[in-house]
């Protein structure tokens, strides 16, 4: 029989975004298959008119009852080769599936089976989300407090035990499949950054990674170079015109390339800019022009479509004004650039050209496992953050909004908060304006020369590792003249030493005592970052009796804390 869960679930493992294309495609042209999306609806609506009888159904499962299940799942052996847990994968939630349409005396028994399932998936975490929007909302409930009881149990463990997944395998033989089933998660700092292209590597350190030299450099030499996932002008410069929106360029006013009525008046320094905008992100987000690459086929969208979609482009383009923060801006592009890249990436017949953005070598990871490794801070979003540039996404390409949701984006824009550089070439600008009134509004990006002195904000996936140093190790450059970073030795360093960057202005003003350098740098580093330095030179800079740790704020998703 037809499964939602089983179709969803095999399309995670080649790629939610191609099937998205080929669920538009099919709808459109196919009347077979419309057919059969009605004949869906009609029972979609007949169940939900007993939606009410299903809730009280799986609350009466007790916790007490739901132990002792979660109790007798965990003692049953996993299969051990790929193959084999592969078939229990499907069987599990082709069992589950029926089950769940049984009604809902039968929803304890249903979760049991998708969460065996769930316990054999490479990615446990993507097929929570891929469960969430198939699932019935009970049998769903019932998962995550199974999925919570094995986190929980997870954490009584070693930290031997913590060191593989954070949902747990029921045995020690099966655990053993379970890590080779989860390399290619565990596996992705074997890859990134790429061998042979930096000096650099990623190693942990305590609760951290960190970036460590592969060979000696000399100060003033060049580390590495790295070009943004994406970037953005502050806003005043963007309403001006006078640097390019897509590599921050300053540009000649006779030379700039401009689209009357854009939305975000964006202008280009090249042709190059142009195009790479338009297709990374631009197009996506602010045109009516077509979402997807050409060779896509996608129906040509209907007048009232065309006139939807302007619509709600220009309503998120007046928010971001109103907003008037990087980190929207960024986020918006960012969620746009990852949807083009898996879509360019997975559908056939299209030759994808290596991003310029730091990647991993091979093709086992997409732009969001870079991000979802980093750490983040907790930021209030509105919900027109979430809902506008999910209704533009929504009305470029159906149910492209169910990509966003008010966590998935407080969780974005703060890890671009966290992690995003200030660029600033030429010494900086002394015209930026203040964006925010109090002090603990205003956006701070990682530049030593202070954020008030940026043009604007980019961010790096390899430079986002880099820690902050009141003494660092290295500094970014922009000398290109574009959002393009170079990291600099600031010292002579040796191989295996650790690279830092100071994410403020570390040099001691005309006006200021040492105190007071040391206490204006730690009050930046606690708003913009949420930790209190305790770097070398703030410990021997301390007064007398001064504090010198603090508790950090920042945070990492909890799936990623198990495997550092």
């Amino acid at each position: 029989m037809s499964s939602r869960v089983l179709t969803v679930a095999g399309v995670a493992f080649a790629g939610i975004l191609a099937y998205a294309v080929y669920f538009d495609y099919k709808r459109r042209n196919d009347t077979s298959f419309r057919k059969k999306l009605r004949k869906d609806k009609k029972r979609v609506e007949k169940i939900a008119t007993v939606e009410a009888e299903e809730e009280s159904a799986a609350s009466a499962v007790s916790p007490a009852d739901l132990r002792e299940a979660y109790l007798r799942v965990k003692k049953e052996e996993a299969p051990a080769g790929p193959s084999e847990r592969e078939n229990y994968f499907m069987s599990q939630v082709s069992m589950g599936e029926q089950l769940a349409m049984q009604g809902p005396i039968f929803y304890l028994p249903a979760s049991l089976a998708f969460f065996r399932a769930l316990r054999v998936y490479p990615a446990p975490l993507e097929l929570m989300v891929i469960y969430e929007k198939t699932v019935p909302e009970p049998i769903f409930k019932l998962i995550v407090q199974l999925m919570d009881m094995d986190v929980s149990a997870a954490d009584d463990n070693t930290v031997d035990d913590i060191e593989t997944s954070p949902v747990r395998p029921p045995s020690e033989t099966s655990s053993q499949e379970w890590d080779k089933n989860s390399a290619k998660i565990r596996g992705y700092y074997d890859v990134f950054p790429p061998e042979g292209k930096f000096k650099v590597a990623i190693e942990s350190k305590g609760d951290r990674k960190v970036v460590v030299l592969k060979e000696d450099v000399q100060q003033g030499q060049t580390i590495y170079k790295e070009w943004p996932v994406v970037a953005t002008l502050d806003p005043d410069l963007a309403a001006a015109g006078t640097h390019c929106s897509h590599c921050l360029r300053l540009i000649e006013s006779d030379l700039a390339l401009r689209t009357p009525g854009d939305l975000i008046d964006a202008t280009y320094c090249s042709k190059t800019c142009q195009i790479e905008s338009k297709s990374d992100y631009h197009n996506l987000l602010f045109t009516t022009e077509r979402p997807l690459p050409e060779p896509i086929p996608i129906a040509p969208p209907t007048p009232e479509a065309m006139e939807k979609r302007a619509r709600v482009e220009a309503e998120y383009a007046a928010h971001l004004k109103k907003v008037n923060r990087n980190d929207r801006y960024l986020a918006g592009r960012f969620v746009a650039r990852q949807i083009s890249m898996e879509t360019v990436r997975l559908a056939s017949g299209i030759d994808a050209k290596p991003p310029k953005f730091t990647h991993s070598s091979g093709d086992d990871y997409g732009l969001g496992d870079h991000m979802e490794r980093l750490r983040f801070i907790e930021v209030e979003i509105s919900p027109e953050d979430t809902t506008l540039l999910g209704n533009v996404l929504g009305a470029a390409m159906p149910d492209l909004n169910k990509f966003v949701n008010d966590e998935r984006m407080a969780i974005l824009i703060g890890k671009l908060a966290y992690n995003s550089f200030g660029v600033t070439y030429g010494g900086g600008r002394s015209d930026r304006p203040k964006f925010a009134d109090r002090p603990e509004d205003q956006e701070r990006t990682r530049t030593p020369y202070g954020t008030a002195r940026q043009i604007g904000s980019a961010f790096y996936t390899l430079s986002a590792y880099l820690p902050h140093s009141c003494s660092p190790s290295a500094r970014p450059s922009f000398s290109s003249g574009t959002s393009e970073l170079h990291l600099i030795a600031a010292r002579d360093l040796k191989k295996g030493d650790e690279l830092t960057i100071s994410y403020v202005d570390p040099t001691l003003h005309e006006d200021e005592t040492v105190e007071d350098g040391r206490r204006r740098r730690r009050a930046e580093l606690a708003r913009g970052w949420k930790f209190a330095c305790s770097c070398e030179r703030c410990v021997s800079e301390a007064p007398e009796g001064a504090s010198i740790g603090g508790v950090d704020a920042s945070k990492v998703e909890a799936h990623v804390a198990a495997q550092i």
